[in-house]
């Protein structure tokens, strides 16, 4: 029999970016939160939608108050296309990578990487300049280019040229024959905007653990062409800071969206956590007082997990406020159980039994629902 005695505490529910391609952090965190008031019709619910500075960070900052717009950019590819941007209520922008050169973007990624740029990163920023901002966020995360930014710049009016003084596309490919870089047309009003990179990547532009050895197989690069591409940034890198006399290549950071924060970087801007922003632009630590428990998650739950992502952030937020918190994902990586269980009371996953990855996905709203409304039943009662 289940118990009925009401709960003292609200239950906040925070949910990242979960499951990609198929719910937003806000339904996602909407299902769990259904499936603890079947269990617990009683409990006072908070939900927090959060994500990490990938894809969903525009989604789960626009929960707290904002206007969504679209703006003219191009893909990866160069193709034009609308993407979305935000402006907060704070007077905030928000431009997120994942939404205009991303990952899962097929049409961008219908060339290979080599010809992709960040062209359309440029393009948003210049729009939302446009807007009366105080500052412009720029989430990093899940991006399918490495072209250092280049095309971020080009976008914002630097010119990259050859030996001859002919103008150098700004891609993978081209950035071995870029010789000078004129920076006198770059848009004024980028030295004065406060940006902010947002990302949880600390890696640097070049090198073994530079973005192209770590991040370039992700995104199609194949073995054989790690050198050349990373020599490739090195080259593009050294003529940047020799014309802008600035030094970013080695901070951590750098490497993160192919690169892309190393351009940002060299425009003066600041790295952030991008779960501890999200976080605290949602008023995480304001919903976690005088709760009781909290719920939260990601698509997969690993090591990583430990490393800055959305999950993890929320559970460090919440041991400080002396909240317990079960950690409910798609999937948890059972060696990594003993690290996981030390940041979090109880690890679950959404699967009841042997499954494909397309199902899991396409019945992911009922199986968040029904695994919640069970873990909840097991709080309840203990």
């Amino acid at each position: 029999m289940t118990s009925s005695r009401p709960l003292p505490h609200p239950i906040v529910v925070i949910a990242p970016d979960s499951f990609k391609g198929s719910l937003s952090a806000e339904q996602v965190a909407s299902a769990i939160g259904n499936g603890v008031r079947a269990a617990i019709p009683q409990a006072e619910i908070r939900l927090k939608p959060i994500a990490d500075g990938g894809e969903g960070t525009l989604d789960a900052l626009l929960h707290a108050g904002g206007q969504r717009l679209s703006v003219r950019c191009r893909n990866a590819a160069g193709a034009p296309v609308e993407a979305p941007v935000g402006l907060l209520d704070n007077g905030s922008a928000v431009i997120e990578s994942a939404s205009i050169v991303g990952l899962t973007d097929a049409a961008g990624t219908a060339v290979a990487l080599d010809q992709r740029s960040t062209l359309g990163i440029g393009d948003a920023l210049l729009a939302v300049l446009e807007r009366d901002v105080s500052q412009v966020l720029v989430a990093l995360g899940g991006s399918s280019t490495n072209d250092g930014g280049a095309g971020l710049l080009v976008a914002l009016g630097a010119r990259l040229l050859d030996a001859d003084g002919n103008d150098v596309p700004p891609r993978p490919a081209d950035l071995g024959r870029v010789r000078r870089i004129d920076a006198s047309a770059v848009d004024p009003r980028v030295a004065t905007m406060r940006i902010v990179a947002m990302s949880d990547v600390d890696n640097p532009l070049c090198g073994e653990h530079g973005a192209t050895a770590v991040f370039g197989p992700q995104k199609g690069v194949l073995p054989e062409q790690v050198a050349i591409l990373d020599a490739a940034l090195g080259h593009f890198a050294d003529v940047l800071e020799g014309a802008l006399q600035r030094h970013a290549k080695e901070l951590p950071g750098a490497g993160a969206a192919g690169g892309l924060g190393y351009a940002l970087l060299m425009l003066g801007a600041q790295f952030q956590s991008g779960a501890q922003t999200v976080a605290d632009h949602i008023g995480l630590d304001e919903a976690l007082a005088g709760a009781h428990w909290m719920i939260t998650g990601e698509g997969r739950s690993d090591a990583q997990t430990l490393h800055g992502k959305a999950p993890f952030v929320a559970s460090q937020r919440a041991r400080r406020a002396g909240v317990a918190t079960t950690l409910l994902s798609g999937g948890i990586d059972r060696k990594s159980l003993d690290r996981l269980q030390e940041s979090f009371s109880g690890c679950f996953s959404i699967a009841f039994g042997p499954t494909t990855l397309e199902a899991a996905i396409a019945d992911a709203p009922q199986l968040l629902q029904a695994s919640a409304e069970q873990i909840a039943r097991l709080w309840q009662a203990r």
